[in-house]
């Protein structure tokens, strides 16, 4: 039996795992709504995806209330609503909590959490009249906090918190809701996290992006008789003994 394409909508689709779940959307044949801050980035994005592909890009910033409005809007008029919506962005600032700024705390909470929860609210109507699927693109400190990143894990709880709920809530309409739960990921996040934690970034020991994008599609594409609640992925290869960074 031949799937209909569907309309996805990916935020922080400009880089990481991201990207690359919106690169497989389309290459499976989706129409895909490319939401990031940086509109040369979506660009770029939509170029690699190639000729034939149904992509859009949609510059928006989740921490302010009026573009995730905005946002939501412009898909449910370009599109006609969404079938998929990915929770891919998110920032991380590290310290720790006797030092850690209230200013870095409220930041990351409003691109974390706030904003999916806001962006989610707006789309509602349109997944329950499609029975569409939410995915939450988490964190291993979604599950367990770490010293030196109780603010990030502060708002991965939160996240996590936000996808149980909505699951309770909207299940009878079948809409289908899952966590992602990822352990190190080569990404340009990850990256500059090696970097402040001073430790060499050996992005080959670390869960590709491309490989999350492939499990994460292929759940999406499950029969609807089952669910994936949850997903934990980490790394095949465990950290190596660490050298200073150069």
């Amino acid at each position: 039996m031949t799937r209909s394409p569907e309309i996805a909508l990916v935020t922080g689709a400009s880089g990481g795992v991201g990207r690359a779940i919106a690169l497989e959307l389309a290459a499976r044949g989706d129409e895909v709504c490319l939401m990031g801050r940086r509109a040369e980035a979506l660009h770029d994005v939509a170029e690699a995806a190639g000729d034939g592909a149904r992509v859009r890009a949609y510059p928006a910033d989740l921490t302010d209330d009026a573009d995730v409005a905005a946002l939501a809007a412009a898909v449910t008029r370009d599109a006609g609503g969404v079938d998929v919506l990915v929770h891919a962005a998110g920032i991380i600032a590290l310290g720790t909590v006797g030092e850690a700024s209230s200013e870095d705390l409220d930041r990351q909470f409003r691109t974390n959490v706030r904003g999916p929860y806001i962006l989610t609210q707006a789309l509602l109507p349109s997944l329950r009249a499609r029975r569409g699927q939410v995915v939450f693109i988490n964190s291993s400190a979604g599950v367990t906090g770490r010293a030196g990143a109780g603010q990030y894990a502060v708002t991965k709880h939160a996240l996590r918190a936000l996808a149980d709920s909505l699951r309770e809530e909207v299940n009878q309409d079948g809409i289908r809701v899952l966590s992602v739960f990822l352990g190190r990921t080569a990404t340009p996040m990850q990256a500059a996290i090696h970097q402040a934690e001073g430790r060499v970034y050996e992005p080959e020991r670390l869960i590709r992006p491309e490989d999350v994008a492939s499990i994460v599609v292929s759940l999406l594409r499950l029969p609807r008789s089952v669910e994936v609640t949850d997903l934990t992925l980490r790394p095949m290869q465990k950290p190596a003994p660490q050298r200073a960074a150069q």
